[in-house]
């Protein structure tokens, strides 16, 4: 009887657990479908403002580059200026002597030193940006003929950042041998084709003069057939030659 009881007792036991446990998952449930039905307008409207944000970044982004577009950031210019006008008439004589390049005054928008002086002695970077984009891409393109003095375009912070972290990689690129360079804040890479060899090669055999002056292979003329002399004629006069010595040699005895 007791036994009875006891697996009485065990089976409500169950039966007890798993309603507590299906009324808890159904309570869960309801609670989660009206949770997600409460949420979801503020989920869609998170991703309408985010996407805003987005959109807002690159345009000011976009905005931040076009101010910067005429903008050049020159370094190794000596700071012994005592105004600005005295700064730029330096500026004007470095690309005229550099560069042979001819400015004027009007053709510069705004020119100062950037930071604070350095009890080292070391001149500050200087902003230059000129009226027009022309001009700042004229001296870009001949930058290299610039002495001791280093030009840069005028990035943004983020695009410098971008730039920072890229130059190990662009060091790895180089190292392979590839042609690697960064353009904004993006590395270019193209790999170097070994086509020398190939070219070399190719010039060689096109531009090789033919040597019309070669001595011409000799060639042997062979007589005409006709000319020949016939076989059978040779020895019928060859046998006519060897009849006739016994006649003359008796003709002698007697």
């Amino acid at each position: 009887m007791e036994d009875q009881f006891h697996l009485l007792f065990e089976k409500m036991k169950n039966e007890m657990l798993n309603q507590t446990k299906e009324l808890k998952e159904s309570i869960t449930n309801n609670i989660l479908e009206i949770l997600d039905e409460k949420l979801q307008p503020v989920i869609t409207e998170n991703k309408i403002l985010k996407t805003k944000v987005e959109n807002l970044e690159r345009e000011i982004e976009t905005l931040k580059r076009e101010k910067k577009q005429n903008n050049l950031i020159m370094f190794g210019v000596n700071e012994d200026e005592r105004s600005t006008q005295d700064l730029i008439q330096n500026i004007i004589n470095i690309f005229k002597t550099d560069l042979d390049m001819q400015f004027q005054e009007h053709e510069i928008n705004k020119i100062y030193r950037l930071g604070k002086a350095k009890s080292s002695g070391k001149p500050r970077p200087i902003l230059l940006s000129f009226v027009s984009e022309w001009k700042k891409n004229e001296v870009m393109k001949k930058k290299k003929n610039l002495r001791n003095v280093y030009v840069t375009e005028d990035y943004t912070k983020e695009v410098l950042e971008k730039r920072k972290t890229l130059q190990a990689q662009l060091k790895e690129e180089r190292e392979r041998g590839n042609i690697a360079y960064l353009k904004f804040d993006k590395l270019v890479v193209k790999e170097k084709t070994n086509n020398t060899n190939n070219e070399k090669r190719k010039r060689e055999i096109s531009t090789s003069p033919q040597n019309n002056n070669q001595p011409k292979k000799q060639q042997t003329i062979m007589p005409p057939i006709n000319n020949r002399p016939n076989a059978f004629d040779v020895m019928r006069i060859r046998a006519n030659s060897l009849s006739s010595l016994p006649t003359k040699a008796t003709s002698n005895k007697e």
